[in-house]
């Protein structure tokens, strides 16, 4: 006969294992499921350095430090090829601004709006506001190297306050944001709650489960209750940053449903494309990387050359990844350069490019950035640093 602590035991043992034969299913981040970066960084503080990667500061609040732009004097006026127009961004007491002033002086008329959220940070920024629970981009960009300058999708000499925010283009710039269903506008959000910049569950999924877990006396026992990306399939690897790094290809799911380790799904295959030379290099590095022969011929991933959780800017470091399976010798132009080719593969064979759709006008020029494509190959130009 079995004794009362007997059947306390086999009860325990049944929990014990239904524990551990329960899969934890990973929810995408959102609101009510979210803990932020300062609990993961509680446990995992040599992490501390993605705090400060482009990544996590893609969309933040508006601060002096914040904004790259100047509002001093003589420093915050945009001139546009329209006399009686021209745009001022001032800071205040109640925030930072961005003013259109018309007509002249002393007859003007203004339309002003205060700046919600700040985006980007290397290229340049865009600044988005708010009218009730749409929320817009604000008509004046800051681009590095250039200073303020018409929003890239604005007509230079236009009062245009009216470009809305889609929420496919939020997910690339932000954790997390409430849209509000309504058919006959794109942009309607819930303005509390929003998750700025990617968090670090963006690429590892929800924390909420995760941390009672890891607080839990049972958790031995209990599922893993969060993403590790490099344990998943080279695939779903890619997926990951495919999901704002994979060019324009319209996603089957709504935004902020991506679920990290599913698989991305895509409306079409990116990387069936010509070599043609006439495909864009802003966000679509893996589309780009996959038509690489480097990555065709390998299993590599992102993850091969960026380490996600810190700033990455020295091509010379990364150009040290491409010797782990290159040697310097094999290069065509060693035979004239020598070691003088160390730390320079970036630059030959993953030139800046300057990039097709992304343009703002600037008193009639055309203002496009460059960025370093994920094409990995010979260019027949490549740059002339051993002139120097």
């Amino acid at each position: 006969m079995f004794t009362i602590g007997g059947i306390a035991l086999l009860a325990a043992g049944a929990v014990a294992i239904g524990l551990v034969a329960a899969r934890h299913r990973t929810e995408a981040v959102r609101g009510d499921n979210a803990v932020g970066d300062g609990a993961c960084l509680s446990c995992h503080q040599q992490k501390a350095s993605f705090e400060l990667t482009a990544h996590r500061l893609t969309s933040r609040l508006p601060t002096r430090a914040s904004i790259l732009g100047s509002f001093s004097h003589g420093e915050n006026a945009l001139r546009t090829m329209n006399p009686n127009l021209y745009f001022r961004m001032d800071s205040t007491a109640t925030g930072f601004y961005e003013i259109a002033v018309m007509g002249r002086a002393p007859d003007t008329s203004v339309i002003a709006q205060r700046i919600a959220y700040v985006t980007g940070l290397r290229k340049g920024q865009s600044y988005l506001y708010w009218v009730g629970d749409q929320l817009y981009q604000l008509p004046v960009s800051y681009w590095r190297g250039t200073g303020w300058a018409n929003s890239p999708g604005y007509q230079d000499g236009r009062p245009n306050f009216e470009r809305p925010i889609p929420p496919r283009c939020l997910e690339c710039h932000a954790t997390w944001f409430q849209s509000v269903a309504d058919p006959s506008v794109i942009n309607r959000y819930r303005p509390a709650g929003a998750l700025l910049g990617i968090t670090c569950e963006t690429c590892h999924g929800s924390g909420r489960d995760h941390v009672t877990r890891e607080r839990s006396l049972l958790r031995a026992l209990l599922p893993r209750a969060i993403v590790n990306p490099t344990r998943l399939p080279r695939a779903q690897q890619l997926d990951g940053c495919a999901l704002c790094h994979g060019g324009t290809a319209p996603l089957r799911t709504a935004a902020f449903s991506y679920v990290p380790g599913q698989p991305l799904e895509k409306r079409f295959d990116l990387t069936t494309a010509p070599d043609t030379g006439e495909i864009d290099v802003h966000g679509n590095q893996v589309a780009l990387l996959e038509r690489s022969r480097c990555f065709r011929s390998s299993q590599m991933t992102c993850a091969t050359c960026h380490d996600v959780h810190r700033q990455q800017r020295d091509t010379v470091a990364l150009s040290g990844r491409c010797l782990t399976c290159h040697t310097v010798q094999n290069c065509g132009l060693f035979p004239q350069h020598g070691h003088e080719l160390i730390g320079r593969c970036v630059d030959c064979h993953m030139p800046l490019l300057t990039s097709t759709t992304v343009i703002s006008i600037y008193l009639g020029h055309r203002l496009r950035p460059q960025v370093r494509t994920h094409w990995i190959k010979v260019y027949p130009q490549p740059p002339r640093f051993w002139m120097r």
